[in-house]
């Protein structure tokens, strides 16, 4: 049995932008979709219900905010099998314990800058740190056609070990895209690879190169592959290569049974200012 495409939703537009872009994903995987709201998103996110809601948003109740999104998808892909579960507790919670058994998770967030961003992604954020399968996070402003590949590109971060690279290649066979494959390599502290001697920022250059031809060694052939190494920090270079892309893909540790947040630098920077949607893949150790 195929496992559902869950998306969280709360009743605001970029989580019914969210529901649209999962309804084609769930259309090209040929998956239910499934809808879920935890009752207590409010307290986290502040959320003001779209037009669609006509009801003040102190009176609106949990079933009217899955049964919008619902018709939503419906009408967005009437043969995607479409279920709704409401679900009376924090949201972080709920969407975490639906990932031990969902294919994939949808988020949209609100993408808003500064000190309010920090605070309005809270969910977000933990779903992404804590979620057991990949979670992709749609940001405001971005592309909300799922499915198919509108540019032909999926940007890979690639790190140490081989999750998100699998999940990278899956996807790229799976929408007839390209993978570019780019793994950043930052020069020691207070040096810069201006003031690098040659043979050093060539050492590091090919230690990355090296890196980078080991972890898609296993890359089929019918996926084209582009390889670059990028000299920087990956959480600023990446968001860099994501313009023009379908989709960003990074690794996220997670430590069996260590709790806390879970995201690392890299993964928590692209979600805040990638130019496309972004994949966060957990990578177990």
């Amino acid at each position: 049995m195929d496992l559902p495409l869950v998306v969280g939703v709360d009743g605001s537009e970029p989580s019914l932008r969210a529901v649209d872009w999962a309804a084609d994903e769930a259309a090209l995987r040929r998956v239910p979709l499934r809808l879920v709201h935890g009752c207590l998103w409010e307290r986290y996110e502040g959320v003001s219900p779209v037009e669609d809601l006509t009801e003040p948003s102190d009176q609106v109740m949990a079933e009217d905010i899955v049964d919008v999104a619902a018709q939503r998808a419906r009408r967005r892909q009437p043969d995607v099998k479409v279920s709704t579960e409401v679900l009376p507790e924090e949201p972080e919670f709920a969407l975490v314990r639906e990932s031990r058994s969902a294919g994939l998770l949808v988020l949209g967030s609100r993408g808003r800058t500064g000190l309010a961003e920090a605070l309005l992604g809270s969910v977000c954020l933990t779903v992404a740190a804590h979620a057991h399968c990949p979670v992709i996070v749609l940001r405001a402003g971005q592309d909300d056609r799922g499915g198919a590949s509108r540019h032909g590109r999926i940007v890979l971060g690639v790190g140490d070990r081989q999750e998100a690279v699998r999940f990278a290649l899956r996807e790229a066979a799976l929408r007839g895209a390209e993978v570019a494959a780019v793994r950043a390599w930052p020069c020691p502290a207070h040096e810069s690879a201006d003031r690098l001697p040659a043979d050093s920022a060539r050492l590091y250059e090919q230690q990355a190169a090296r890196r980078l031809q080991e972890a898609l060694r296993e890359a089929p052939e019918g996926v084209p592959v582009r390889r670059r190494t990028v000299e920087g920090h990956a959480r600023e270079v990446l968001p860099a290569a994501s313009h023009d892309a379908d989709l960003l893909v990074v690794g996220a540790l997670r430590k069996s049974g260590h709790r806390g947040l879970r995201l690392g630098r890299t993964a928590h920077g692209v979600l805040h200012h990638s130019a496309c949607p972004v994949a966060v893949v957990p990578e177990w150790v």
